[in-house]
């Protein structure tokens, strides 16, 4: 699914994004949009957690330095959801490993959101 992430530029299924990115288990890449550039609000993960996945894995940018404040992380917990958070190479490799098991294991994809800060 995510093939590779270099600093400002991740690639899924073989096509190319410079801009923050939100991706889904079927592999659906829609931009990501911030209020601000370096932490996460309720609103910017509103879409995700409206699609009711099984988990979330947010990636903080190449030197991790985008903040997923507590009230955030609470807030997707108390859905129910599983929360990584890693900086971006390694969350894309997470969600990778993720969504690849999950269909080696019993053939049923597993509901995984990726959202994927490219920079800082």
């Amino acid at each position: 699914m995510i093939d590779e992430y270099h600093f400002g530029s991740i690639a899924i299924d073989g096509k190319e994004y410079s801009y923050d990115i939100e991706v889904r288990w079927g592999g659906e890449g829609l931009k990501w949009w911030r209020q601000e550039s370096h932490s996460v609000a309720i609103e910017d993960i509103e879409r995700a957690v409206e699609e009711n996945p099984e988990v979330i894995v947010i990636g903080t940018g190449a030197e991790g330095q985008m903040q997923v404040p507590a009230d955030i992380q609470e807030a997707i917990k108390m859905r129910g959801i599983e929360l990584i958070i890693d900086p971006t190479e390694q969350a894309a490799k997470t969600f990778n490993i993720i969504d690849e098991e999950s269909l080696e294991e019993d053939g049923r994809q597993k509901r995984v959101i990726g959202l994927f800060h490219l920079t800082c």
